[in-house]
């Protein structure tokens, strides 16, 4: 048990470097302070969907912030119709869950989504809260539509800037391959 726990934990072929924690501690900023400048109230969401996006490459990172966009997207849509109609409901909540979960089925939309739309279900509808769900569906789309878009631009941008992650840290590129 001990050997495969140190197989799940520690990092073989992709540790962390300098180049990775310099790259995220950008992409966490610029999401933070962009939340920050439209004056979000929760604008910490931002650099958490940053967070989740982030990948090594482009080619990975790309179908986590498709994901996670529906999720956040179909999750924040059906928050504000069940308070609508349904306001403080535990049950609606239960039964919004559920009823994105026969959806995603229905369209063969991958897992990943329907957590992230149920997470986004629980955000908006569980707190008590003195403003509607409805405006904190649309915070909550925004502010992480800024995180997922800002990790994704930093993903797909980081190596133009002429950085190389390595293991060992940040080097210049070779760019005259």
């Amino acid at each position: 048990m001990k050997d495969q726990l140190g197989e799940w934990f520690l990092a073989k072929d992709d540790p962390p470097s300098l180049a990775s924690a310099a790259q995220t501690t950008v992409a966490v900023m610029v999401s933070y302070l962009i939340g920050r400048l439209f004056r979000l109230p929760e604008a910490y969401w931002a650099p958490i969907a940053t967070l989740i996006v982030l990948q090594s490459t482009l080619q990975a990172a790309l179908p986590v912030f498709v994901r996670y966009f529906a999720g956040t997207a179909a999750g924040a849509a059906l928050g504000a119709v069940m308070d609508t109609y349904l306001r403080g409901n535990t049950w609606a909540f239960g039964l919004a869950v559920f009823t994105i979960g026969l959806l995603c089925a229905a369209l063969r939309i991958d897992r990943s989504a329907y957590r992230y739309a149920s997470i986004t279900l629980a955000i908006v509808l569980l707190p008590s809260r003195s403003t509607s769900a409805r405006l904190i569906a649309f915070h909550r789309f925004f502010e992480v539509s800024i995180g997922l878009t800002v990790g994704l631009a930093l993903v797909a941008l980081w190596p133009r800037l002429g950085l190389v992650a390595t293991a060992k840290g940040i080097h210049e590129a070779d760019n005259s391959k």
